[in-house]
């Protein structure tokens, strides 16, 4: 029963970052336009909080858990790298009937359409590529809590939480705000309303309950496969943040100064600052 009150709770985490993704849907009930500025800033701060929780967080306990070489743990750094770059594949092989731009800005502007044509097959389709794309966002949360329970945990309605998962959970919907917005953005061109736009920045991110709660099922069952659950993690977000996040910012970032590099900069800072915290788990 305790172990199916922790999935619960795994899944209620995961399903908080989702409803984050909503969130950049929101400054749109009070402007027209969202500040690039300001959407670098925040790619910016997500970067920095990702590369600091992997680098603190999610090595630093691959490591304790790890005696003499750190061979699983390295294993699992290049599989999360190569998942995420074997899902980017996918999603440029996947022939949708479309022209095919940059990737990113074509996976939102197919989702906005299947939103404003009502078409189910083509959303349940958009989900499939989703679920592929959002995966290792949800192993990040769900390693995040493999010492759920035990001693040395936040309290959270009666659970001994660990401190990392309360700051991959933070990272990961810091990081949703951002990618709500760049999926509310052609939504807003096509005239839908705005609680359609927020709903569909909160669809684009379901499937990283269900991934937070397979990964944290997988590594509480094998134990003597925590050190590769955390280098993977670990390995899937770093590799994010260098090929995902960081382009998508100087994309949005082209026609601020210097390439909205400056913000960029702050934000990354602002994030790494934000996770100092972590040092002292």
């Amino acid at each position: 029963m305790a172990f199916i009150e922790n999935l619960v709770l795994v899944f209620v985490a995961g399903f908080i970052t989702a409803l984050a993704t909503g969130l950049g849907a929101l400054p749109f009930f009070f402007v027209d336009e969202f500040s690039d500025r300001w959407n670098v800033g925040l790619w910016g701060i997500a970067s920095g909080i990702m590369v600091s929780a992997s680098m603190f967080g999610l090595l630093n306990e691959g490591m304790a858990y790890t005696s003499g070489l750190p061979l699983m743990l390295a294993a699992g750094l290049l599989a999360g790298a190569v998942l995420v770059e074997l899902s980017d594949r996918i999603l440029q092989w996947l022939d949708l009937g479309h022209d095919h731009g940059d990737d990113d800005d074509d996976e939102h502007r197919l989702e906005a359409e299947a939103f404003a044509e009502g078409d189910p097959k083509t959303l349940i389709l958009i989900l499939g590529i989703l679920t592929v794309h959002s995966f290792p966002e949800g192993v990040a949360i769900g390693v995040s809590f493999a010492e759920l329970g035990l001693e040395g945990g936040v309290p959270v309605f009666g659970f001994a939480v660990p401190l990392l998962a309360v700051f991959m959970t933070v990272a990961i919907s810091i990081h949703n705000i951002p990618e709500g917005t760049a999926i509310a953005i052609p939504m807003r061109a096509m005239g839908l309303s705005k609680w359609r736009m927020v709903g569909a920045a909160v669809f684009s991110s379901l499937p990283q309950p269900i991934g937070a709660v397979i990964a944290f099922a997988f590594v509480r069952w094998a134990q003597a496969f925590l050190p590769f659950g955390y280098g993977f993690a670990a390995g899937a977000m770093v590799y994010l943040v260098a090929t995902e996040f960081i382009p998508e910012a100087l994309e949005t970032g082209r026609g601020l100064p210097n390439g909205g590099r400056g913000a960029l900069v702050i934000g990354f800072v602002a994030g790494v600052i934000a996770m100092l915290p972590l040092l002292s788990v």
